[in-house]
């Protein structure tokens, strides 16, 4: 189990995955407009990373439901 386990079988909608990824991207300008630098950085890494994984080298199979992909 991951901490970030983005390739969860939660995350299959599409809806999830943009609304993820949006609410980083908001929270990641409140905070730079915060004058809070240290909390836009780590909102825009993880951000980053959704959209790494939702959008980029987003692959179907990888939110299976952990049964399916281990073949039981």
């Amino acid at each position: 189990m991951k901490l970030f386990d983005l390739r969860h079988p939660f995350f299959r909608p599409l809806w999830r995955r943009v609304a993820v990824t949006a609410v980083c991207a908001v929270w990641t300008v409140v905070e730079l407009m915060g004058g809070n630098v240290f909390w836009a950085i780590l909102f825009g890494g993880l951000g980053g990373l959704c959209a790494w994984e939702f959008f980029i080298v987003y692959d179907e199979v990888n939110y299976a439901d952990r049964e399916d992909r281990d073949g039981s």
